[in-house]
C-alpha cells in the first residue's frame, strides 16, 4: 500500500502542478477553465482505457504468456520510474518556473488552445506512465486490494496538493520533495527488478542464475510487518535468487550514487567526462573477462556402460570409440555405425541423439534343436501351440531357430545415454508326427530355465541414471554459462556503449566551436570600394 500510495503521489503531483499552473495562468487572463478541464478528464479517461485493457489482455492469456507480459510490463515501468527520478533530480528546483515559462509562452502567442493541449498532454503522460507503474507493482503485491487503495490515496492527495498550490494556500519545496521520495522510489523500483526476474523465470525467459542466496524468511517471517515491508513494499521476496540479487545491487548502487553521491565531492564537467570514460572502459573490460573465462561447458567422460541380459546379470558393455559404438557380449565385439541420428527427448533428457541398427538375420545355433511336447507346451508359455494334436503329434519335435533384432542407442553428448538391443526367435517345429511344419514364436522358458531371446540386452539401470543426472547437469551448466558467459557480458557491454555515447557528447559541449576565419579585404577591393 505504501509503495502504491507513493507513486500515485509522485506521479499525480506532477500533472496536478501543471494542470495547476495552467489553470491559474488561464484564470489570471480570464480565461475559463472547461475546455482545460475536459482536456484533463480526456486523458484520465484514456489513462484508465490504457491500464483496463492492458489488464483484460493480460488475463485472457495463458499462464505462461501472462508471467511474461507481466515480465514486459515490469521492464517498462522501470524504465519509467528511473526516467522519471532521473529527470526529477535534475529540473525539480525550476520546475515551477519553467512551467510558468511554457504557459506565458503559449498564452502570449494570443489562444489559450496550446495550453489546453498542454494539460491533455501532461496529465495523459503522467497517467500511462502511473498506469503501467501501478500494473507492475500490483503484480509484485501480495494485496492487489490495499495496493489500489493505496494507489487511490496517493493520486487524491496529488490533487488536494495541486488545488492548494493553485489556491496559493500552500507551499511546497519541489525539490526537496522529490529528492525524499526519490529514495523510496529506487527502493520501489529495485524490488519492481527483482520481481520482473521472476517473473521471466516462470515466463520461462530466463533460467539461469536461479541458486538460492540467502534465507531472510526469518527477517520478514509472512503476515508480519517486516514482511509486508519487504514483499509487499520493497519486493524482496524471503528467497531471492541469485539473479535477482545481482539485479538489485545493479539497480540501486548506481543510482543511489548518482543520485545521493555528495555535490562537493563531486567531479567537475571535465572530470565527469573522464569518470564516464573511466567506467565505459571498466564495464568492457569486466565484460571481455567474463566472456574470455566462461567457456562452453563439456560433459565428463562416462566410460564404458555394462550391460546386463534379461535376468540382470551383466554379459558385457558398450562404448562409443571412433565414431561408432562397440557393443562387446564375452568375447564377441560388434560394431554399430553412428550415422543419421535423430535428436529427441529421452528419459528428462531433451535433447538426446537415438540411433538405430537391424540386425542381420540368422541361425541360433545355441538354442536346441529338439523338443518333446511338454517342453514345448512350456515354451508356448503353458499353452498347446496352434496346429498340434497331441493324439497325432507327440513328439518328439525338430526345431529349426531364426533369430533377428534390433539395437537402439541413445547418446547425449557423444555418451552413453541409454541401450537396448532386442532379439526375436522364432522357431519352425516339424516332425514328431506334424504333418507340417509350423512357426512358433517363443513366449516362455527353455528346458533349462534359461531365455530364448537371451541377446535382448539393455545398459544396467544404475549406469542410464547416472548419464542422465550428468546430462541434465551439463544442460544446466550450459545455461548459465551462456547467460553469465555471453548474454550479461552482452548487456555491460551495451551499459559500456550509452556511458561511452553520454560521454562524447558531453565532451563535445566542452569544446568551444573552431573560430570563424575571415579572409581580409584586398587593398584594391577597399580602394575601388567594390561592394
Amino acid at each position: 500500500m505504501l509503495a502504491t500510495f507513493i507513486i500515485g503521489l509522485r506521479e499525480g503531483l506532477e500533472a496536478a502542478l501543471i494542470v495547476g499552473i495552467i489553470a491559474a495562468f488561464l484564470k489570471r487572463n480570464g480565461r475559463s477553465l472547461t475546455p482545460m478541464l475536459i482536456g484533463v478528464g480526456a486523458a484520465i479517461l484514456l489513462s484508465l482505457g490504457v491500464g483496463v485493457g492492458l489488464k483484460l489482455v493480460e488475463m485472457s492469456l495463458p499462464q505462461a504468456a501472462q508471467e511474461g507480459m507481466e515480465a514486459i510490463i515490469g521492464v517498462v515501468a522501470i524504465v519509467f520510474v528511473t526516467g522519471m527520478v532521473l529527470w526529477m533530480s535534475g529540473n525539480a528546483g525550476g520546475l515551477k518556473r519553467e512551467l510558468e515559462s511554457s504557459a506565458g509562452q503559449a498564452l502570449g502567442a494570443g489562444t489559450g488552445r496550446a495550453m489546453v493541449v498542454m494539460a491533455f498532454l501532461a496529465v495523459l503522460k503522467e497517467g500511462f506512465e502511473t498506469a503501467v507503474f501501478l500494473l507492475a507493482t500490483f503484480s509484485a503485491s501480495s494485496n492487489a486490494g490495499l495496493a489500489a487503495t493505496g494507489a487511490a490515496l496517493g493520486i487524491l492527495t496529488a490533487a488536494v496538493i495541486g488545488y492548494g498550490l493553485y489556491t496559493g494556500g500552500m507551499r511546497l519545496n519541489l525539490g526537496r520533495f522529490f529528492r525524499v521520495t526519490s529514495i523510496f522510489l529506487v527502493l520501489v523500483a529495485a524490488g519492481l527488478v527483482v520481481s520482473t526476474l521472476g517473473k521471466m523465470r516462470e515466463a520461462g525467459w530466463l533460467n539461469a542464475g536461479q541458486a538460492k542466496t540467502v534465507d531472510l524468511s526469518w527477517l520478514a517471517p509472512p503476515g508480519s510487518v517486516q514482511g509486508a515491508l519487504f514483499t509487499g513494499v520493497l519486493g524482496i521476496p524471503p528467497d531471492p535468487r541469485l539473479i535477482q540479487v545481482v539485479g538489485w545491487f545493479a539497480y540501486v548502487i548506481p543510482m543511489a550514487l548518482y543520485l545521493y553521491w555528495p555535490k562537493r565531492h563531486r567531479p567537475g564537467t571535465r572530470g565527469a567526462v573522464r569518470l564516464r570514460y573511466g567506467i565505459a572502459g571498466g564495464l568492457a573490460v569486466t565484460a571481455a573477462i567474463m566472456f574470455a573465462a566462461l567457456g562452453p561447458a563439456q560433459l565428463p567422460g562416462l566410460g564404458s556402460a555394462a550391460l546386463v541380459d534379461e535376468g540382470g546379470r551383466v554379459v558385457g558393455s558398450i562404448r562409443v570409440e571412433g565414431g561408432q559404438a562397440l557393443v562387446t557380449v564375452g568375447t564377441t565385439e560388434s560394431a554399430m555405425p553412428l550415422t543419421d541420428g535423430v535428436a529427441g527427448p529421452h528419459r528428462s533428457v531433451p535433447d538426446a541423439v537415438a540411433h538405430q541398427q537391424a540386425l542381420e538375420p540368422g541361425a541360433a545355433a545355441a538354442l536346441p534343436a529338439s523338443l518333446t511336447l511338454d517342453e514345448l507346451v512350456a515354451l508356448n508359455g503353458g499353452r498347446l501351440p496352434v496346429g498340434i494334436n497331441p493324439q497325432l503329434a507327440k513328439g518328439p519335435f525338430t526345431i529349426s531357430w531364426t533369430r533377428s533384432g534390433e539395437r537402439r542407442l541413445w547418446l547425449t553428448s557423444g555418451e552413453v545415454l541409454d541401450f537396448t538391443q532386442t532379439e526375436t526367435a522364432t522357431a519352425s517345429i516339424n516332425g514328431g508326427g506334424l504333418p507340417n511344419p509350423r512357426i512358433l514364436t517363443p513366449s516362455g522358458r527353455l528346458p533349462d530355465g534359461s531365455a530364448v531371446n537371451s541377446g535382448s540386452l539393455r545398459v544396467d539401470e544404475a549406469r542410464v541414471q547416472a548419464a542422465e543426472a550428468a546430462a541434465l547437469r551439463l544442460r544446466a551448466e550450459q545455461q548459465e554459462r551462456a547467460f553469465w558467459g555471453r548474454v550479461f557480458p552482452g548487456v555491460l557491454l551495451l551499459a559500456a556503449a550509452i556511458v561511452l555515447v553520454t560521454a562524447v557528447r558531453a565532451r563535445r559541449r566542452l569544446t568551444p566551436p573552431d573560430p570563424v576565419v575571415v579572409a581580409p579585404e584586398s587593398e584594391s577591393r577597399r580602394n575601388l570600394n567594390v561592394p
